[in-house]
């Protein structure tokens, strides 16, 4: 894809169906297409699909933030560029920016903190050692570079001088 330090492991093309009335993806597809680049990352780390039934273990996402930065409409190609933010022995925090393929600008961003779930018994439980290892050292190596300016914001209320 290109010389990006961080992860670029999913594209996708804006699907027409993916389009509102106001011509443009709608919000609930945004997330979709950040969710499968999701998938692509656990993919990566062998937390996957595949590792689900293997192991009885998952990821559930526990909080969620996006950030829609531009436009994108029907035919867009899209790639994603996705960093670890931080993990420990049970959570992971990610962050995938969604960039227009052709035109390289940003579109939106992702940031989610995950947690490492026992299928079996639907409570939090550590990451399988190497898991947790690999994930890590990229934290530290994703870390080594300045944070995205998206990460760690809150939506903020409008406030309203009293009456």
């Amino acid at each position: 894809m290109d010389a990006s330090p961080f992860l670029q492991l999913h594209r996708e093309t804006v699907r027409p169906e993916w389009i509102d009335y106001n011509g443009h993806m709608n919000v609930a597809y945004h997330l979709l297409a950040f969710d499968h680049a999701t998938d692509a990352v656990f993919d990566h780390f062998g937390i996957g699909k595949s590792y689900v039934e293997a192991a009885h273990r998952s990821l559930f996402v526990v909080e969620a933030h996006l950030s829609y930065v531009r436009e994108v409409t029907a035919g867009d190609g899209l790639r994603f560029v996705s960093r670890i933010l931080g993990a420990d022995g049970k959570r992971l925090h990610l962050f995938h920016e969604m960039r227009h393929d052709g035109g390289g600008f940003l579109a939106a961003t992702a940031e989610f903190m995950l947690v490492h779930v026992d299928m079996d018994q639907r409570r939090a439980t550590p990451f399988p050692p190497d898991v947790a290892a690999r994930l890590a050292e990229t934290a530290v190596r994703h870390g080594t570079h300045p944070p995205p300016l998206q990460a760690g914001r809150a939506v903020r209320s409008v406030r309203r001088p009293p009456d």
